[in-house]
């Protein structure tokens, strides 16, 4: 039998396999549910076999599914291993990655992407610029920093920005707060209320660039540094917060505090990593972004692969 196996009907096996389910792998694997779904139907008619039990949740292989993947599980870690062998020999000796980020959460995801990305690449010196920065491409322009990760883009700076992933940004507020009962918030909601953010100016955050300074609501502010300490203040109705759903899913699953949409077409944010244009990306930057959009794919809760 002549065969049509492809390392990316072995990736989308493993993102299967991973993820537990077709919308997930696709979101992962950058494809539409349908291109999925296809390219799965396209392998099984070929083996003339199913390779997933219909009807489980999450999924479940068969035997033949068992032995693809077992395959994969061999073969996928050798070729991206042989792969950074030939960017090494091709880009010769490697040097820093040094990372700036200009979002509190970030530390989040980038500390378990980063312990993934590590044994791939032992001779790139990484490390995280200390501490937040309201302009992380600008240390990328003193050299500080190799990579920027960043919420917009600005066509105005001489950058590639590779995409990373879109988020649901929610608002919070306690439980027993008057409006915890909506549907949702509106702009209007957070006029008499106080907005708990991180300690960041305001034309850095999504819910007054995108939705209150748009509506001319400018609401009184107050700080903190720390995700915790911000539902804790909503929790005892200091005020309310916007927050990325991903990064409050823990104290949402205990129900700490009430999350809601924001506005009927909800509010989300993007993350993009941005490197300097004139140079062209070498493998192991390249590689670190692919790591990254990877592991957050598959540890964050409500998020999209751009």
């Amino acid at each position: 039998m002549s065969s049509l196996l492809e390392l990316r009907h072995l990736r989308t096996l493993t993102a299967l396999v991973e993820t537990g389910g077709v919308a997930r792998a696709a979101e992962r694997l950058n494809l539409t549910q349908s291109a999925l779904s296809h390219q799965l139907k396209l392998l099984e008619d070929h083996f003339g076999l199913s390779l997933f039990e219909r009807k489980s949740q999450p999924l479940k292989l068969t035997p033949a599914g068992q032995r693809l993947h077992t395959l994969a599980l061999s073969v996928l870690p050798q070729v991206g291993d042989a792969c950074r062998d030939v960017a090494r020999i091709r880009d010769g000796a490697v040097g820093s990655l040094r990372v700036a980020v200009e979002c509190h959460t970030c530390f989040d995801w980038l500390m378990p992407a980063m312990d993934e990305y590590r044994p791939r690449w032992p001779e790139v010196e990484l490390d995280i610029v200390s501490g937040f920065h309201a302009d992380p491409i600008g240390l990328i322009h003193q050299d500080e920093a190799d990579i920027a990760i960043v919420s917009e883009r600005d066509t105005d700076e001489p950058m590639h920005y590779f995409p990373l992933f879109r988020y649901e940004i929610v608002g919070l507020v306690a439980n027993d707060h008057a409006l915890a009962g909506k549907a949702r918030l509106e702009a209007s909601d957070f006029a008499s209320e106080t907005l708990i953010t991180y300690p960041v100016p305001e034309t850095m955050l999504d819910i007054m660039r995108q939705v209150l300074t748009p509506a001319g609501i400018a609401p009184k502010r107050r700080s903190s540094e720390l995700t915790v300490a911000i539902l804790q203040l909503v929790a005892s109705r200091r005020g309310i917060a916007a927050l990325p759903a991903w990064a409050v899913a823990p104290y949402l699953e205990r129900r700490y505090v009430t999350a809601l949409p924001i506005t009927s077409k909800r509010l989300y944010g993007e993350l993009y990593a941005a490197v300097p244009k004139g140079r062209a990306p070498l493998a192991y930057v390249e590689d670190f972004v692919e790591t990254v959009r990877a592991t957050c794919a598959a540890s964050l809760p409500a998020i999209t692969l751009l």
